[in-house]
């Protein structure tokens, strides 16, 4: 069991900046990615859709072997984690917007939080805003449009740039010294949000956090790979193939899914 793959899946190709962190964290171990790039964005469908799909993506990655999955959409874990773990007798990693380090950190009282609708309308992340940010004044704002311009494969256009400037302006205006990634779409934004944040702001997102939490579940049921052999890694998109390889190294194939 410990040789098979960990399961990864996302509303597309944004989960593969979970992924590297996973793989420079455990590079032993074999991985499997599925991207439901057609179904994208998750974060503006029903909480039923967003379950639906979840689960079903869930049960392909079974079906492939996986001994272990992470949700690496937060829109999916906000809505969806408490019934996969109920559902499905394999332990399962989410991940959600690290609201936590940046409440504790902040020095202006201030932070932002970029993320989806679905995420930010959810229970789970009313429930973590609310016990970590107090009197804390946060500035929320819905991506809109970024998720699909990165699954078109417009990451640095010039639409992404002006979609970016206007939702960053409220926050900058509020002073904030922390912007919490809530989609993990938007680390590949990094470039673009350096050059457009004042520098004192600093930028968090949650791979590192998931990549630990990853390996300390994988600890405790006894499933890390000791098998020290090149590691597989398998991705399969139901979109656009190019998209996701654009984000990749080049030695990885990335195989289209009718799913």
């Amino acid at each position: 069991m410990s040789t098979q793959p960990i399961g990864i899946f996302d509303s597309g190709v944004g989960g593969t900046s979970i992924w590297i962190a996973i793989h420079a964290l455990l590079p032993h171990e074999n991985t499997l990615y599925l991207a439901d790039s057609a179904n994208a964005p998750y974060g503006l469908k029903s909480k039923e859709a967003i379950i639906a799909l979840s689960k079903k993506n869930t049960e392909y990655l079974i079906n492939k072997g996986c001994k272990i999955i992470v949700v690496a959409c937060n829109t999916a874990t906000t809505n969806a984690i408490s019934v996969l773990r109920e559902s499905y007798n394999i332990p399962f990693i989410g991940i959600e917007p690290a609201i936590k380090p940046a409440a504790l950190q902040t020095k202006t009282q201030a932070i932002g939080i970029l993320a989806t609708k679905g995420t930010l309308s959810s229970d789970l992340f009313s429930k973590t805003s609310g016990t970590f940010t107090g009197s804390i004044k946060v500035i929320e704002q819905v991506g809109e449009g970024i998720v699909e311009l990165i699954e078109e494969g417009k990451l640095f256009s010039n639409e992404m740039k002006v979609l970016l400037k206007i939702y960053l302006k409220p926050m900058i205006a509020a002073n904030i010294d922390y912007l919490v990634l809530g989609c993990t779409h938007y680390p590949y934004l990094m470039p673009l949000l350096i050059e457009l944040l004042p520098e004192h702001v600093k930028i968090i997102d949650s791979g590192e956090a998931v990549a630990r939490q990853t390996k300390a579940i994988l600890e405790k049921y006894d499933l890390l790979n000791t098998k020290t052999k090149k590691a597989k890694h398998q991705f399969f998109t139901n979109g656009n193939p190019n998209v996701m390889s654009s984000l990749l190294e080049e030695k990885y194939k990335v195989d289209s899914l009718d799913f």
